[in-house]
């Protein structure tokens, strides 16, 4: 029964945005027509989706603690912030910030109907204006990967400082690898489960195209040099499916 609470409303369109040849492919962006189809379009892109999410849960029951603050930046349309709000310990207020004014509008919508005992709000801000405060727990799911490079330890670092001791960040992103060989063998197999889920050869082709320009990935030894740097004393490993991945931060 908690599982199916943790989801976002399933009332969602079937991600056809890049189904139609296109003259000229825009750069990506989480606009009302993304937002649409958001929840469709990373379950069937993001290879292990579903047990990341659990496995957010389950590192919030572990880590979040009684008072605290707890963060999803990037929230989307909530889905990360559900788990959050379901596995978090009463007393804590879960903050979820977007700076896509058609996600924060259907995020607002989906967690309308949720009836945890947890507090929480959603912003429409830009995370790097956020201010990190008395947390427990702060979630980038797929997040950083779409701020500029440059931009990110700062970002991390602020986080660091506004978690307690203790205090965990679940990052998840999509990295590469330093092996070209690998990476072109990751990529092959990426390009395959999309396949497997419906996705033809055109919609890859000109969402990949779409991407290239808003979506900078780093290797997972540029991760882990950067969460160090940050000040965080434990980094893990704890997701990895493909060339997408999920490290756990402890402060």
């Amino acid at each position: 029964m908690l599982r199916e609470q943790c989801k976002v409303s399933r009332q969602t369109k079937r991600d056809t945005v890049y189904a139609a040849p296109m003259s000229s492919v825009e750069t990506f962006q989480f606009d009302a027509q993304v937002a649409d189809v958001f929840q469709d379009m990373i379950e069937r892109s993001v290879p292990g989706y579903g047990l990341l999410l659990e496995m957010i849960g389950m590192l919030v029951a572990r880590y979040a603690r009684p008072g605290t603050n707890c963060y999803d930046l990037g929230c989307s349309l909530g889905a990360s912030t559900l788990q959050i709000k379901h596995h978090a310990p009463d007393s804590c207020h879960v903050i979820g910030v977007d700076n896509s004014p058609a996600m924060v509008e259907r995020c607002k919508a989906n967690l309308l109907g949720d009836h945890s005992g947890v507090s929480s709000e959603i912003l429409l801000e830009d995370l790097r204006e956020t201010k990190i405060e008395k947390a427990s727990v702060v979630v980038l799911n797929f997040t950083l990967q779409f701020i500029a490079d440059a931009e990110r330890p700062d970002i991390l670092r602020r986080i660091a400082r506004g978690l307690q001791p203790g205090g965990i960040l679940i990052l998840a992103e999509k990295i590469h690898f330093p092996d070209q060989a690998q990476q072109n063998l990751m990529t092959d197999l990426h390009h395959e489960f999309k396949k497997y889920h419906g996705y033809s050869n055109l919609e890859i082709s000109q969402k990949r195209t779409a991407l290239e320009k808003v979506l900078q990935s780093n290797t997972e030894a540029e991760h882990r040099k950067r969460l160090s740097v940050a000040g965080f004393n434990q980094i893990e490993l704890c997701f990895r499916c493909f060339n997408f991945t999920a490290f756990l931060a402890i402060n």
